[in-house]
């Protein structure tokens, strides 16, 4: 496998001194080198092995340098290309860098001037990568509010990603739809140390059967009709990372085989080809199914079941915790309204707490989404919400579940509306009151209830992932 460091590094040009000269010098300051003779043969080998870097003779047979400029960022945005030319060709050389070239080095080049090149584009190729994973960690830990909550069986959740997160164990998820397996996944990949690697989703249910394996595992050219160049699988692009099977259950007997030929020899081996290619990636597979039940049945393999099942990940309903649907609905609430003083009515809190969230946590989101968008953006009334959970009878709601709604959840509710427009006023109590409708003396009392600081408040405490 490729070092975490270890930039790849591609030479085009016609003429072989040149191209050993590049590599010397690259392979000096560590980089994984290719060589190819033409624009042709380039673009043909970056479908496999995408180069960081490119260093291209500016006169090519076939297509130019500036053929290969063109298209090669078109599919790799961020490689950086420098041209070389000849003393007649500089203005050529100039006018390729408006179109996205790094740089340019009249030939013949020092050696020196050469390495102090790819030096700099290393760096810039460095700078680009560190800043998109740092995005890409924003991001996965902003996704990973949705991950929320005070109840014991979330809680149990978010021991299990802790301790899971600095393994390379396999780990099955299990849990109805839109209960948030992804973002478990995400927690496990993110906040351990295979972070800087690649994360890359599957799901297998939405995975054309014919085009299966070539997806999973990768094609030769011509091994199939429409196959018109090599690709490689899904499989090979999280090489060295994570693999996340979503809804497992939905492969093929045949596939479950492959994939699990695969775990064993830890290799690929692409579709039309006799290579293998060696693969170290962590798989975590999800299923809304009940996968042992399944293999009794003989539609799911028990031995990728027992190869797969080494830790399972159970996640809970929404109507199994429903004690932080409250939080949860203002952890929405911020996305989808941030900056605005929009409240939960009374009635459609009521409502929120009595439904049965079939759809779960997603189902919430985009409940929400929509209320937010429909409203007033002012306060979300129960006519906002969809007729499905409008209808809700409160004898759908147990007696018990009834007094741990209006002990705890709507306690949980009236604390967090708080402590946002608290938050909102700037820790000013007298604004706060007046936006709440309550008095200060009254406002003093509930902040004293809820254990709120009396100065500026912070955001509500929001238990994320890690």
């Amino acid at each position: 496998m490729k070092q975490e460091s270890q930039l790849r590094l591609l030479i085009v040009d016609d003429e072989q001194s040149i191209r050993r000269l590049c590599v010397t010098v690259g392979q000096g300051l560590n980089f994984s080198c290719a060589e190819a003779e033409t624009a042709e043969v380039a673009l043909a080998a970056t479908e496999t092995e995408p180069p960081d870097i490119v260093l291209t003779d500016l006169k090519l047979p076939g297509q130019s340098g500036t053929d290969l400029l063109r298209k090669m960022k078109e599919v790799l945005p961020r490689v950086e290309i420098a041209m070389m030319t000849g003393h007649g060709s500089i203005e050529s050389a100039v006018e390729t860098m408006r179109e996205g070239a790094y740089d340019y080095i009249e030939k013949p080049f020092r050696v020196e001037r050469l390495r102090q090149l790819l030096q700099r584009m290393a760096e810039k190729v460095r700078l680009v990568n560190e800043n998109q994973f740092l995005r890409d960690r924003v991001s996965a830990e902003t996704q990973l509010d949705g991950i929320v909550g005070t109840s014991v069986k979330i809680q149990d959740v978010l021991r299990m990603i802790s301790r899971l997160k600095d393994t390379r164990t396999p780990v099955l998820i299990a849990g109805e739809s839109g209960t948030g397996k992804e973002l478990v996944a995400r927690a496990i990949h993110f906040r351990g140390p295979l972070a800087r690697m690649p994360f890359v989703a599957v799901d297998c249910g939405a995975l054309v059967p014919t085009l299966m394996e070539s997806e999973l595992f990768g094609h030769e050219k011509g091994a199939f009709t429409g196959a018109l160049r090599a690709k490689a699988g899904l499989f090979h692009a999280a090489n060295g990372g994570t693999i996340f099977l979503d809804e497992i259950g939905e492969l093929p007997l045949e596939m479950q085989a492959k994939l699990l030929r695969v775990l064993q020899e830890k290799e690929v081996r692409p579709v039309g080809s006799n290579e293998k290619i060696a693969v170290d990636t962590r798989v975590i597979a999800a299923t809304n199914r009940d996968l042992e039940a399944a293999y009794r049945a003989g539609t799911f393999r028990k031995d990728l079941y027992f190869r797969l099942n080494v830790v399972t990940v159970h996640l809970p309903s929404l109507r199994e915790r429903r004690s932080d649907i409250p939080q949860l609905a203002h952890c929405f609430l911020d996305r989808y309204a941030a900056g605005e003083n929009v409240q939960i009515a009374p009635a459609a809190m009521k409502a929120f707490l009595q439904y049965d969230w079939p759809g779960n946590v997603r189902e919430l989101e985009n409940c929400i989404a929509r209320a937010v968008a429909l409203g007033d953006h002012q306060a979300i009334e129960l006519a906002d919400l969809p007729p499905a959970i409008r209808g809700t009878r409160d004898t759908e709601t147990s007696p018990e579940d009834a007094t741990e709604l209006s002990t705890t959840a709507l306690a949980d509710l009236e604390r967090m509306t708080i402590l946002r427009v608290f938050e909102q006023a700037g820790g000013d109590k007298v604004v706060a009151g007046k936006m709440l409708g309550i008095s200060r003396a009254t406002l003093y009392r509930r902040l004293k209830r809820y254990n709120i600081p009396l100065r500026a408040s912070q955001k509500p405490a929001v238990q994320n992932v890690g």
